[in-house]
């Protein structure tokens, strides 16, 4: 036996089990919360046989033997499948803690739970408790088959999809065949610890996979009782963390992610995910999906499908969105429009009203030169085609994407999924504030039930406040104009006045550069809103007492895209269907609050304001979300780990490595999604103006993706795995803003692009059949005699101009109709609107035609699935076939008959499928 200390703590800990024996693996007396909890456990083992294999396991794994990567117990055998945490509190309620902890403890053990707890002398920061977590076999059978967890009974003979000649091409992209297919593929069914022999179990410590294992003790968990407070049973591990009686729950990751695991630990999965998904060189490569899913479970794994095929499909439209972009600038030269603007015989005579009141100088058109050439880049013949071409793709995208999401299911087995019963689990806040109960129609049970009329102040608020909130991102952007408008005037007496700034002017003109701020400042207003109202309306969806976990993130959802939409797209929208469009004329101005005049766009129009604010927006929205996504844990972390380390001799064990990791949080992936339906509102809404935006998104994703992997597997503890067939009601989203930009995308070109304008000149007024588009600027431009200006408007210095020029369509002031819109400005105008009715039904066409035409479910994933329903109840039908006839024995004419009835199921199941 050795050493007589190892004896002594042996015996003590020896006598402890036997203590608890009788309790540990026995019924409640008390029926639980739910029909769930009160599902318990018997087993029958003798205290001396489970106290021998105790020795025997004590003694062959000594703890100061044991790896710093051990997943195990002490025991060396058994698997730890969640850990809990807490410090020592020294406030007044720390007794009821204590005491909350104990009855937790005890009832988890009653389910048949085995529980080892971690003095805090052990940690490293010699504060800690951990109370690790093992689920034996019995209680894994038992609750696989209250989850319904489907596991495998025969190896698939349906082959995966052979290898195409593109496949070779993309070699270089494709992982190992052993990271893509970590396991071959079953016929699987749901589980039955009555029918176990039916499984494929060869090993009962490995058949269940760890995300399955930390699934069904987490369902323990969240249902297990700690005691009556006010009259009402508590339970759950939520409330209990929401209380601080634990600090923290969390599985275990399998090992670190740096190295592979050693023996007797499995196989180190983190470490295979790190080197080939997480490691920014693979950011060519494709992404170990199934490897993914089994680690994380499918809601994560799901996301990760999104996002990759989202990025596929951005490739193709920032393929077209560059070719447009080459060919604006291989066309720039030749822009007639511009060569104009730039002629110093044709814009440099072209003397232009000034852009404010007093202080604003009148100006010559080629001052805009540069800025003509850009507006060029973005404002062309292919605007029109690749604003077509984004509603088809954004069909294409949506389509393909529904038959990705079936070709999921079958391939991750959630054909037959119901909604997770965590998402439906009633919440402890909704519990705690109800008075009132309800018979549940479906479970025959009284629960707890909130009356309309107790919601109903609580909606109100709800509802107020995020109408402020949007009224306050108003306001922010009314702030932003203001701004742009006084700067403009200051800016532009300023450049006039200095003639050392005459260089700089031509290029950095007034607009210019106080587009370029007030986008900047509009950003940075965007962030700053965002913020509070991240935190605010987390508040408020707690205050409305949501029910289940669904609507507590269904109204979470609403509320953060409502706002962020606005937040995010107001100023976008402004640009593009507001500014420069109720301007007025000279002498004649509309003004903000009577003061400050309307802004207006370039004479090339607003086209290249729309893309300088949507570039700023957007790129720099991705690059602080980036940033932050990588920075803000990687600080926590070292900073958690710097705090904690007291003495470096003790061991740092695997669950004290994972307790100083950052927890991802139920609204993780929340937040994920917002981000990225965000990202595709600018991608689609507002596309005409930036064909570019596809490709940054591109390169984005192609970042996001390696980030949101290396985040996960190296700086969050490992999320609970759990179920989820779709990306939700994010999908929803998608369809609507589908929808909307086709709107958005036809009233920009036809509104704030330069392209209508130009063809009905080309078509209709051009007078010179060898260059049509020669004399379109002057045309473009109205006159207005400068002796029509009012006092308080004229610049204060005198000119020798009789006449300046500004951009509409208006008579002339010899004329007697003078200023006012003349015939050409209704037929622009009715061009216009013909073009959006044009071109949102022949795009809403496409896309219906397209949606009728691709099906749903591919043909291949319909005739597959119906072979594996096919199999799984042959294999079923001849499984309880044997059964059946080992229970007869001879009886054959019995036996003759069952096999019958047996065979006439398996004919109906067959001509049903």
């Amino acid at each position: 036996m050795g050493d007589p200390n190892l004896l002594e703590v042996l015996t003590e800990e020896g006598e402890h089990a036997n203590k608890h024996i009788d309790y540990s693996f026995q019924m409640s007396e008390q029926s639980l919360s739910s029909r769930e909890t009160s599902f318990l456990i018997n087993e029958e083992t003798t205290p001396a046989k489970r106290f021998n294999l105790f020795l025997r396991r004590r003694l062959m794994f000594q703890k100061n033997q044991q790896s710093k990567d051990s997943i195990f117990f002490r025991d060396g055998i058994r698997q730890i499948d969640f850990v809990l945490s807490y410090a020592d509190d020294i406030k007044k309620d720390a007794e009821l803690k204590a005491e909350r902890r104990k009855e937790f403890e005890k009832n988890l053990r009653k389910t048949g739970l085995e529980l080892e707890i971690e003095d805090k002398r052990d940690s490293e920061d010699g504060r800690t408790y951990f109370v690790k977590i093992h689920a034996p076999w019995e209680v894994l059978v038992t609750y696989a088959e209250v989850l319904g967890i489907k596991m495998p009974i025969k190896e698939s003979d349906i082959p995966r999809p052979k290898q195409t000649p593109m496949s070779y091409v993309l070699g270089p992209v494709s992982l190992p065949t052993s990271v893509k297919y970590p396991h071959p593929e079953y016929f699987t069914a749901q589980f039955s610890r009555h029918r176990q022999e039916l499984f494929l179990i060869e090993d009962q410590a490995t058949f269940f996979p760890s995300s399955s294992r930390n699934r069904i003790v987490y369902y323990i968990l969240s249902r297990c009782p700690f005691g009556i407070e006010d009259g009402k049973k508590r339970f759950g591990i939520e409330r209990l963390l929401n209380s601080n009686t634990y600090s923290s729950a969390y599985p275990l990751h399998d090992g670190q992610y740096w190295k592979p695991s050693e023996p007797p630990n499995p196989t180190n999965e983190r470490y295979i995910l790190h080197q080939n998904w997480a490691r920014f060189s693979y950011f060519y490569k494709e992404q170990p999906l199934d490897l993914i899913k089994n680690y994380y479970g499918e809601k994560i794994g799901i996301y990760f499908v999104f996002l990759g095929f989202y990025t596929e499909m951005l490739s193709f439209a920032a393929v077209v969105g560059l070719a447009c972009f080459i060919y604006g600038l291989l066309s720039m030269e030749d822009n007639t429009s511009s060569t104009e603007i730039c002629d110093p015989e044709i814009g440099g005579q072209m003397i232009m009203c000034p852009l404010c009141d007093q202080v604003c100088d009148y100006w010559r058109l080629n001052s805009t030169c540069l800025a003509s050439k850009f507006s060029h880049l973005f404002d062309n013949e292919s605007t029109v085609f690749f604003a077509i071409f984004m509603g088809i793709w954004v069909t294409l995208f949506l389509e393909f994407w529904k038959q990705r999401q079936a070709r999921l299911e079958y391939e991750w087995d959630l054909v037959d999924f119901e909604e997770e019963q965590q998402q439906l689990q009633l919440r402890p806040e909704f519990e705690a504030m109800c008075k009132h109960r309800k018979l549940n129609p479906v479970t025959k049970e009284m629960e707890p039930y909130m009356p309309l009329y107790a919601r109903i102040p609580w909606y109100f608020l709800s509802g107020a406040t995020v109408t402020l909130w949007m009224s306050l991102v108003v306001t922010s952007m009314v702030a932003v104009i203001v701004y742009r408008l006084s700067v403009f005037a200051t800016l532009a007496s300023f450049m006039e006045s200095d003639a050392s700034l005459k260089q700089v002017k031509s290029f950095l003109t007034p607009q210019i550069t106080t587009s370029l701020t007030g986008s900047c400042l509009n950003f940075i207003v965007i962030l700053i809103l965002n913020f509070f109202y991240e935190k605010i309306s987390a508040w408020i969806t707690k205050m409305e007492i949501p029910r289940t976990y669904q609507e507590y993130e269904s109204s979470l959802t609403l509320k953060m895209f409502l706002f962020q939409f606005v937040n995010f797209y107001s100023s976008c929208f402004y640009v593009a269907f507001f500014k420069g469009k109720f301007v007025g004329y000279p002498g004649k101005y509309t003004y903000l609050f009577d003061e400050w005049r309307s802004e207006e766009c370039d004479p090339g129009g607003c086209l290249i304001e729309l893309t300088t604010q949507l570039t700023i927006i957007m790129t720099g929205k991705q690059i602080f979300g980036n940033i932050k996504e990588a920075i803000y844990p990687l600080a926590l972390n070292w900073w958690r780990r710097r705090k904690a380390r007291t003495n470096s001799e003790k061991l740092y064990s695997r669950w004290e490595q994972d307790h100083d990791l950052e927890s991802f949080g139920p609204l993780g992936l929340f937040y994920e999604y917002l981000e990225t339906v965000i990202q595709f509102g600018f991608v689609t809404l507002f596309v005409a103006s930036f064909p570019l935006a596809p490709l940054l998104a591109l390169i984005n994703n192609i970042v996001e993706i390696r980030v949101d992997a290396w985040k996960l597997t190296t700086q969050y503890r490992r999320t609970v795995a759990s179920k989820a067939h779709s990306i939700g009601v994010w999908q929803d989203i998608l369809y609507g803003m589908a929808v909307l930009s086709v709107a958005t995308n036809a009233f920009i070109v036809a509104f704030t692009s330069d392209i209508i304008p130009r063809l009905v000149y080309y078509y209709a007024y051009s007078t010179n059949a060898t260059q049509p588009m020669k004399g379109y600027v002057n045309n473009s431009l109205s006159v207005f005699l400068i002796a029509d200006f009012p006092n308080h408007t004229a610049p204060s210095e005198k000119r020798d101009f009789i006449t300046c020029r500004y951009r509409d369509y208006r008579y002339p002031p010899d004329d007697e109709n003078k200023y006012f819109h003349n015939m050409q400005f209704w037929h622009v105008l009715a061009a216009k609107m013909t073009f959006i009715i044009v071109m949102e039904h022949v795009v809403f066409l496409v896309k219906f035609l397209l949606a009728w035409m691709i099906p749903d479910v591919p043909k291949d994933v319909v005739e597959r699935i119906k072979r594996e329903k096919l199999m799984t109840i042959k294999i079923l039908h001849d499984f309880e076939l044997n059964k059946l006839k080992e229970n007869l024995g001879i009886n054959s004419n019995e036996f003759a008959k069952h096999v019958m009835i047996e065979e006439n199921k398996a004919q109906l199941a067959k001509s049903t499928i």
